[in-house]
């Protein structure tokens, strides 16, 4: 069909940018408003055999200038340091209305309809040389979406039935042009930090391999769509990642993981402050080398705020998406999307009890701390182009709302602005600052008593502390490790299963502690939430990335990101009891020890 069609559009004509300037002589957005006017105007493709042409009645263009650092270094040695300067764009068509159009669809040939033609642009900002960049991936998305639209229209006149809710919501144009930032590197020597603090890891031997990552970012966003809304918005982050790796003496592979986040490079952690959270790291992969393997284990559990936060980032990001999963045309993506998590558990439950009558759960993009410590998750204005809206997900236990995209769901058809994306992938509601706050409090020390009472009345010979969870995005240095992780974990993640990182045995006759290794926690999901037996006062910062890797962004999965590629979030949560989880014994085949012992290490320099 698309090949027997004529395309009434010319190649870009440059006396329509006569007259047209903005107020910083910005060319990128310069040539993005004569571009969008002419696809607004005069795109359209003429089928053969229909009297009307079709016409995209949405066309958006998103445009990501970015400026990166990274600095890696191992045992006090730099590894790599990289300074790039990077744009890309995307364009997205739609064909058909607000109501049904060609986006939300899985077709036999995957996955279409979300994004448009991605792809890098110069860097010089050049007027022409974007334009016809734009000109050209314009032309592409929108005879994609012809096509898509067709399929889909094929397909859901298949069904007996098909859904009533909107592909697409409409949207105020909004018109926020901040000014333009100059990255300035000078203020500090990276280079220099990353040998320092990777240094600290010569004191332990035993590692087998380290790495620390700086990793600083300016970006300016650039959205113009064709409902009007134009935005220049420039954001920043910064990141210190570290993972580090050894084996027990019976084989099992153990990591760690360290991680600091500033809304801007010269908010991170000195030298002084990343040096103590490694030797930390350090100090307690030592101890798990020389602990116990867990064993099965069903009883009362404690997250301290330093875990549980994690884990609300992990149960709570995909339970709060409000929007309908893409229709698909077969049913085995459903499945998928299932097991990894990726389907709301809220999703119709408005007005149910889903958290203890005690619990409020707000999202706040609007947040910039919490009590003096910087929130990441702070944006102005998402990549859909909607104001950020702080959202009360949850009152006093009962859900009153989910956190919403332009693509509607069963609970609501429009936006509160929480459409985001990293590195221009399709927009999903995702969480920014999630704040898990209680009016039934008490602190720390009461919840442990609590706990060992609960342990005392069960007659247990003891019970479990959790003090951090995993991130296999950061801790697992090799793609072949994440890769066997996610072949055992990843189909279970979607009904609870977690990975604990520091497990703690404690006795309830003695207080004694004892650190444990290779457990894994079971059916920890929404539902195990509603009926927690405690919680604390002492609320934690938990700042992360969220993974925006195609099949993890979405999904119980997300919560695995790094700096690189992800989209930061920020989760404020006290410590949690349950009364009753399952704990998973070590499980996996041990890996062959070196044959030969690891050279030795000189001090730190």
């Amino acid at each position: 069909m698309i090949l027997a069609a004529t395309m009434s559009w010319l190649a870009p004509d440059r006396t329509e940018a006569a007259g047209q300037s903005s107020q910083d002589n910005d060319q990128t957005l310069r040539a993005m408003r004569d571009e969008m006017t002419r696809s607004k105007s005069r795109l359209e493709l003429k089928i053969p055999g229909t009297n009307e042409p079709v016409r995209p009645y949405y066309v958006e263009y998103r445009l990501l200038d970015l400026d990166v650092r990274q600095v890696v270094a191992q045992f006090g040695t730099l590894m790599n340091s990289t300074h790039t300067r990077n744009r890309f764009m995307d364009v997205e068509a739609r064909v058909g209305t607000y109501k049904l159009d060609s986006s939300n669809f899985i077709g036999e040939e995957g996955f279409r309809g979300f994004i448009g033609s991605t792809g890098s642009v110069g860097i010089d900002r050049d007027y022409d040389s974007l334009r016809q960049d734009l000109w050209i991936a314009t032309d592409q998305a929108f005879k994609e979406a012809v096509e898509t639209y067709s399929r889909k229209q094929a397909y859901l006149s298949s069904l007996a039935r098909q859904s009533e809710i909107d592909d697409f919501s409409k949207a105020e144009p909004v018109h926020v042009i901040d000014p333009l930032v100059t990255p300035d590197w000078t203020g500090r020597n990276w280079e220099q930090e990353a040998r320092e603090s990777s240094a600290t890891l010569r004191s332990f031997p035993e590692i087998y391999e380290a790495r620390v990552t700086y990793y600083l970012v300016y970006a300016t966003e650039y959205l113009m769509t064709s409902e009007g809304t134009e935005i220049r918005t420039n954001r920043t982050f910064a990141a210190v990642e570290a993972g580090m790796n050894t084996l027990a003496q019976d084989g099992m592979p153990l990591n760690h993981l360290f991680s600091a986040y500033a809304p801007k490079p010269a908010d991170l952690p000195n030298v002084d402050a990343v040096r103590k959270g490694l030797n930390v790291a350090g100090s307690e992969l030592m101890a798990l080398r020389a602990s116990q393997s867990a064993q099965d284990y069903t009883g009362p559990v404690l997250f301290e705020a330093r875990a549980a936060a994690p884990l609300l980032a992990q149960i709570l990001g995909p339970a709060m998406n409000g929007s309908r999963p893409p229709i698909s045309f077969q049913p085995i993506v459903e499945q998928m999307l299932g097991n990894l998590g990726g389907k709301s558990d809220w999703s119709g439950r408005i007005g149910a009890r889903v958290l203890p009558a005690s619990v409020s759960v707000v999202d706040d993009p609007t947040a910039k701390d919490f009590h003096g410590t910087p929130l990441i998750g702070s944006y102005s204005v998402d990549d859909e182009g909607v104001r950020a809206k702080k959202v009360a997900v949850v009152e006093n236990g009962t859900l009153k709302t989910l956190l919403m995209s332009r693509r509607p769901g069963n609970d609501s058809d429009q936006s509160n602005g929480h459409g985001r994306s990293g590195f221009l992938t399709d927009a999903k509601p995702t969480m920014s600052n999630l704040f898990f706050t209680s009016t039934e409090t008490v602190s720390a020390a009461e919840l442990k008593k609590k706990f060992l009472d609960a342990c005392r009345a069960e007659k247990l010979a003891y019970c479990v502390i959790v003090r951090e969870l995993d991130n296999p995005s950061l801790s697992l240095l090799h793609q072949e490790d994440f890769s066997e992780l996610l072949a055992s974990y990843g189909g279970g993640a979607g009904n609870g299963d977690r990975l604990p990182l520091l497990v703690y045995k404690i006795y309830p006759e003695d207080g004694r502690e004892e650190v444990m290794r290779g457990a894994r926690i079971i059916g920890v999901n929404s539902r195990s939430l509603r009926n927690l037996a405690g919680i604390g006062n002492d609320n934690f910062v938990y700042n992360y990335m969220q993974s925006q890797i195609a099949g993890f962004s979405g999904t119980a999965l997300g919560a695995f990101g790094s700096a690189q590629g992800g989209l930061p979030a920020s989760v404020v949560a006290p410590s949690l009891l349950f009364d009753e989880l399952e704990v998973r014994g070590a499980r996996g085949e041990p890996k062959r020890l070196p044959l030969l012992a690891a050279p030795p290490l000189s001090a730190a320099k």
